[in-house]
């Protein structure tokens, strides 16, 4: 597991760096992010193949679309769902007012209705690019960090992933008003989504509907608490992130309980 986490952080933090502080790229820019977000792909399949030799018997590759439908469904319509929970929860803080940032702001020119649906619709495609981060983090990590402890694996697997997101925080891609409330709050999502992935992955026996709902919660759950919820008549970015992570661990909750029992 030690190759592993050398070659998923030094990969992408390497190139993360050299593209910001070289190149003078912004990490915005899809040629930075994308091959930074495969690195832990990258990483398990050099270490399967060529570091323990030990195959992909158990990286839940296949798609199982028949037997997994359902937990497709689960992670395609799930940050809809999770969306709806915290425009709830925000309407019941009586801070939000619905009409200064409308949903409509995210697409000008589109129909409100549909923007939950097209930003559905764009999940699906793009849900391959999200396998490059969990073919490594619940197709390889999750099953070696705590072998036999899965409530513990999913956590400690959250926090690795949250670690690894870092450099997106501190380089320009994600901005909070106060960094280190900003990244507290943002390890608590990542590890509370992992925990959502990791029963995802135990019930499908496949990473792709894993790979699903990452690709929901960054195209889908993000803009639209954003479009929504972000500036006079809302919240701050901190505020946002806190419903979200309320939501989140609310979600995780029962899977969280349910996992097998700890030694």
């Amino acid at each position: 597991m030690t190759a592993f986490l050398l070659i998923a952080f030094g990969a992408a933090w390497g190139w993360e760096v050299t593209a910001h502080a070289v190149l003078g790229w912004s990490l915005v820019n899809p040629l930075v992010q994308l091959p930074a977000g495969f690195a832990p792909a990258v990483a398990a399949l050099v270490v399967r193949r060529w570091v323990t030799r030990e195959g992909f018997a158990d990286a839940g590759s296949r798609l199982r679309l028949r037997a997994a439908w359902r937990y497709y469904l689960v992670a395609w319509l799930g940050p809809l769902a999770v969306v709806a929970a915290v425009i709830a929860l925000a309407a019941a803080t009586r801070r939000w007012n619905p009409a200064v940032r409308p949903v409509a702001d995210l697409i000008p020119g589109v129909p409100v209705w549909t923007v939950p649906l097209l930003l559905c619709l764009i999940a699906l495609p793009a849900t391959v690019l999200f396998w490059g981060e969990e073919f490594g983090w619940t197709g390889y990590l999750l099953l070696r960090v705590c072998p036999g402890r899965p409530r513990r694996a999913a956590l400690v697997a959250g926090l690795i992933a949250a670690v690894w997101h870092f450099p997106l925080a501190l380089l320009g891609y994600a901005e909070f008003g106060h960094l280190t409330v900003g990244l507290i709050g943002w390890t608590a999502w990542i590890v509370c989504q992992e925990i959502i992935l990791a029963w995802l992955r135990a019930r499908s026996r496949s990473i792709w509907p894993a790979s699903l709902a990452h690709a929901g919660n960054n195209l889908v759950l993000v803009p639209l608490t954003t479009a929504m919820l972000l500036g006079p008549g809302g919240f701050g970015e901190d505020g946002i992130q806190l419903l979200v992570v309320l939501v989140l661990a609310a979600a995780a909750a029962v899977p969280f309980l349910r996992a097998g029992k700890e030694d």
